[in-house]
C-alpha cells in the first residue's frame, strides 16, 4: 500500500523525541511486512559539526537508530497505532527495547544525502519484531545493513 506519512504524524508514533527523531517521512508501507522511510541529511544537523570537524559524516550509530525507528513505525502501523488529532492527546507511547543488533557499515553518509531505510519483517509477534534493514544513500547505494531484534516493554 502506498502510504505517505509526514513528520508530525511520525512524532506521534515514535517513543523518541527531538533531537532523536531520525525519520522525516514514510514513503511506502506494507502491513506486517515492510516499510520504506526517508531521512534527509543536512549539514545543519546537531551532530554534524562534531562528527568530524574536517570531514562531515553522519554517524553510523544514528544510521542504525534510523533503521530501528523505521522498524518501530512498521510495528506501530501494523498494530493499528495511527492516531487522529483527538487520540494523540491521550497517546500512551510504548517503550521499545532494542535487544540485539547485527550491523555492517558499507559506505559513509554525508550532508546532502538522503537516506532511505528499507525494513522487512523476519518475524513479528504481538510484542516483538525481528527485522532486517538496509540504509540506502539516495535510494541506490547501500550505506549499512542491520538485523535488529526489539520488543515492547
Amino acid at each position: 500500500m502506498s502510504l505517505k506519512i509526514n513528520f508530525n504524524e511520525i512524532k506521534k508514533l515514535l517513543p523518541q523525541a527531538y533531537p532523536f527523531i531520525l525519520v522525516d517521512r514514510i514513503e511506502d508501507y506494507e502491513e506486517n511486512n515492510s516499510i520504506i522511510c526517508l531521512k534527509n541529511i543536512s549539514g545543519n544537523e546537531w551532530m554534524i559539526p562534531g562528527h568530524f570537524p574536517d570531514q562531515a559524516i553522519f554517524p553510523g550509530v544514528l544510521i542504525i537508530e534510523g533503521i530501528a525507528q523505521a522498524g518501530i513505525l512498521l510495528f506501530q502501523l501494523s498494530r493499528g497505532q495511527v492516531h487522529t488529532k483527538d487520540q494523540a492527546k491521550n497517546n500512551h507511547k510504548s517503550a521499545f527495547l532494542l535487544s540485539s543488533v547485527k550491523a555492517k557499515f558499507i559506505k559513509q553518509v554525508n550532508p546532502g544525502d538522503q537516506l532511505f531505510y528499507h525494513c522487512s519483517v523476519i518475524k513479528m509477534t504481538s510484542n516483538a519484531v525481528i527485522m532486517e534493514g538496509i540504509a540506502k544513500i539516495n535510494d541506490s547505494e547501500i550505506a549499512a545493513k542491520a538485523e535488529l531484534l526489539f520488543c515492547v516493554t
